[in-house]
């Protein structure tokens, strides 16, 4: 909790050279399981961010990994502090995703992101960021490249190339469905690079993006057009 604490702090203060040096304090802190953890539930996030208010209207759903049926969703309004700067995502959008995960009653087996993971400047992209602060293993799943070199994958759903930065290999290049661009799927913490890539592919049934993005993503905006008729 004095991780969250401080973390929380530097969001409220705007304190944003500090942010930097907090993510790097973080890298160490990653964790690679040994075995497969089993998975039942798996949970995702999303902001909707009004410009108007400064205000992030928060959502988190579950669903059953297997099914992916929704079984509990959660939502926060709350003041975005931070300013938005790249590669500092985590620190506009962690404090309300968060409180979010905090009022969920069933505790997810894992964290899906709509962002990166390790595939980051300094490897502590949100889902990185959140896994940690929360101890729970998590995945990035990004719509477009941050950082790194990389070759179209096959076009074949499940087809797969290294993202390769600073000749480390940071996430895989995915197609999750025939004749669409793919996603960049990275750890964030307690998964390797292989379960992250299969976990994301078995959550694409019908489109690009994985269900529990999707699902996050329409409640978000739902719960904003609703309070600002927009």
């Amino acid at each position: 909790m004095q991780l969250i604490k401080s973390f929380i702090d530097i969001c409220e203060n705007r304190n944003i050279k500090e942010a930097p040096e907090f993510q790097k304090s973080l890298v160490s802190l990653i964790n690679s399981p040994a075995d497969r953890e089993k998975i039942e539930t798996i949970c995702a996030f999303d902001v909707s961010y009004d410009k108007q208010s400064r205000t992030n209207y928060t959502s988190v759903i579950v669903m059953g990994y297997h099914d992916h049926q929704v079984i509990e969703s959660k939502s926060v309004i709350r003041e975005a502090t931070f300013p938005y700067i790249p590669g500092l995502l985590a620190f506009r959008e962690g404090p309300s995703i968060i409180e979010a995960y905090l009022k969920l009653r069933i505790k997810p087996d894992i964290l899906l992101f709509d962002g990166q993971g390790y595939a980051h400047p300094r490897r502590m992209g949100i889902a990185t960021m959140i896994g940690i602060l929360l101890d729970k293993p998590s995945i990035g799943c990004a719509k477009t490249c941050l950082i790194g070199e990389w070759e179209n994958p096959k076009n074949i759903r499940g087809a797969a190339t290294p993202l390769i930065h600073k000749e480390e290999q940071i996430g895989n290049v995915l197609r999750t469905r025939i004749g669409v661009i793919p996603v960049f799927v990275s750890i964030g913490n307690r998964i390797d690079l292989q379960n992250a890539t299969e976990i994301v592919l078995n959550c694409c049934t019908t489109f690009r993006l994985p269900e529990p993005i999707r699902e996050a993503h329409r409640l978000a905006n739902e719960i904003r057009n609703k309070r600002t008729g927009r």
